[in-house]
């Protein structure tokens, strides 16, 4: 009793440095640790986030406090809205994890931005956890982001009728969760109805928008490997070995970087795409010119490729053009939906002989 006694003082008086502390290191964790949304210890550790955080929602509006009992460590509500904080800010980085290895950031940065909003909101308005409407959309955000991946996965298959198919089950699961909150907290729930409606509604249509406009993340596909290289080739081991010019550190920092082409040689655009296991699709490498007179990208090609899912590094494919004008070029690699799961942005030079190429094994 002794050692919790102290415990529960010293987080008391140093509450905010550790659960600062703990968001970052739960967010690190979580980057090391969590490898494909496919797998069952990933699915679990999500779901059990969500099963507690409704049990911790349920239990601080259930249990009598008084004014302030949420900043007094000796009290149970104090507690409660810590745990709740803390599984918060873990299913929250889990999910930033998740759809962040998915995006290209230049895309679909309004829906990462949404979820990294949700996740510092959680750490910076802890007052208002005591306010259930605030606790409701976040947990909404929480379980329609576990299903835009979870159902592709367990259906085996991708589009626009399985993304509404997970708001659907998202509603009719918050729906549920707060005809439960409601059997407990009639009075409660009852001022605050009009408003949990309107925000669960707005985050529904918001995240639909996202969606329609291609700005969320392809989940559960992701960009596992991909450049564009002067050859590619199959091994019999079944490897690909590719050939590439090695033009240094400053390549890293370069939007565009040169890639010197040999009229009559071939240009390969490599791409290496995570899909989880049974869910086979095909993806798109679209080959774009950008018109500098025009100011517009101009589709020259688009080469559909199969993927086949279950590869832990991706499922390895490439396109191949030749010829190409001089300027600005990138490949799109998106669904049929038309979703990007990536970008290769490179500028062709016309050059008499390739550079000293190097080797590479994917």
């Amino acid at each position: 009793m002794f050692f919790i006694h102290n415990f529960r003082n010293f987080y008391g008086r140093f509450e905010r440095p550790l659960s600062s502390l703990s968001l970052i290191g739960g967010f690190v964790f979580d980057a090391l640790t969590l490898k494909r949304v496919d797998t069952i210890f990933e699915n679990i550790w999500v779901l059990g986030h969500l099963v507690i955080i409704g049990v911790f929602i349920i239990l601080t509006h259930t249990r009598k406090s008084g004014a302030g009992d949420e900043k007094n460590p000796s009290k149970e509500h104090f507690w409660y809205v810590n745990i709740l904080q803390f599984f918060f800010g873990g299913i929250l980085s889990t999910y930033l994890v998740f759809y962040f290895r998915s995006a290209d950031i230049f895309v679909t940065w309004p829906f990462i931005a949404l979820l990294t909003i949700a996740f510092i909101a959680n750490e910076s308005l802890k007052r208002h956890y005591i306010r259930l409407s605030f606790q409701i959309s976040l947990f909404f955000i929480s379980i329609y982001s576990f299903a835009i991946f979870l159902v592709p996965i367990v259906l085996h298959k991708i589009g626009a009728w399985i993304f509404l198919l997970s708001g659907l089950i998202s509603l009719v699961f918050i729906a549920f969760f707060i005809k439960i909150l409601f059997f407990f907290i009639r009075d409660k729930f009852s001022d605050s109805r009009k408003l949990i409606i309107f925000l669960i509604l707005g985050i529904f249509g918001l995240v639909n928008a996202l969606y329609f406009t291609n700005l969320i993340p392809p989940i559960p596909l992701s960009l596992k490997d991909a450049g564009i290289y002067h050859t590619v080739r199959k091994t019999a081991n079944g490897n690909y070995v590719v050939t590439y010019e090695d033009n240094g550190w400053e390549e890293y920092f370069q939007l565009y970087p040169d890639f010197r082409e040999v009229a009559g040689m071939p240009i390969y655009a490599f791409s290496a795409i995570f899909s989880p296991k049974n869910l086979n699709i095909t993806i798109l490498h679209e080959w774009q010119h950008y018109d500098e007179v025009k100011k517009q990208w101009v589709t020259h090609s688009t080469i559909s490729l199969p993927v086949v899912g279950g590869r832990d590094g991706g499922f390895r494919t490439y396109s191949v053009r030749s010829n190409l004008a001089p300027g600005k070029w990138r490949v799109n690699i998106k669904t049929e939906q038309n979703q990007t799961i990536g970008h290769l942005r490179f500028t062709i030079l016309p050059a008499n002989m390739a550079g000293a190429l190097k080797t590479m094994i994917k």
